[in-house]
């Protein structure tokens, strides 16, 4: 090998190890709280995305090493997904990281039950802000769209959360929009009495 072939080799695992150091922690987590088994697979999936890395280490943007990872994930994931048996959307993880309030809240069968009222693509964005601390230039990347369009599929996400939030308390309280309207048909029979 040449001295400048060597010296490239070098650089390529300088970077590489710190690469693993300053996110295989959270490309691991990123996928555990996506998998119903968390675990193993997450594990074996991590590994997957970091070899990625390593083999399209030129592709991978300088500064935005963690966005281009969980994009990654996600592209791994899907792929994991289509090979593996249809899970159920309601599976979450049941094993919490420590004492992270965002894996805490996955213990809340409200969570998981609103969650899963929510569409795959409102989930992603939302897991993505709230879990995993993307936002911004990095969720527009993890996306890909636009800066504007991350925005909006956040906004338009929250908004759907917000409503799926108040479905599950409603159908909690057993205060449904049928029993609303009856309490008003009710109220008005008995004002006209």
């Amino acid at each position: 090998m040449d001295p400048d072939e060597t010296a490239r080799v070098d650089d390529d695992t300088a970077w590489f190890d710190d690469l693993f150091a300053a996110h295989a922690g959270a490309v691991h987590r990123y996928l555990v709280r996506r998998l119903p088994t968390g675990g193993a697979e997450a594990e074996d999936l991590a590994a997957d995305v970091l070899a990625t890395a390593w083999r399209r280490r030129a592709d991978v943007p300088r500064g935005a090493e963690l966005p281009w990872l969980y994009r990654t994930a996600g592209f791994v994931l899907a792929n994991h997904r289509r090979k593996a048996r249809p899970t159920p959307v309601a599976v979450v993880p049941e094993v919490p990281d420590d004492v992270d309030p965002a894996a805490l809240a996955v213990d809340d069968d409200r969570v998981r039950a609103v969650l899963a009222r929510l569409s795959p693509r409102d989930r992603q964005v939302l897991l993505l802000v709230a879990w995993d601390g993307v936002g911004g230039d990095g969720l527009a990347q993890v996306l890909g769209v636009s800066r504007g369009g991350a925005d909006a599929a956040l906004s338009r996400a929250r908004a759907r959360l917000r409503a799926a939030w108040d479905a599950e308390a409603a159908a909690d309280d057993g205060t449904g929009e049928d029993d609303a309207a009856g309490e008003g048909d009710a109220a008005a029979q008995a004002g006209a009495r």
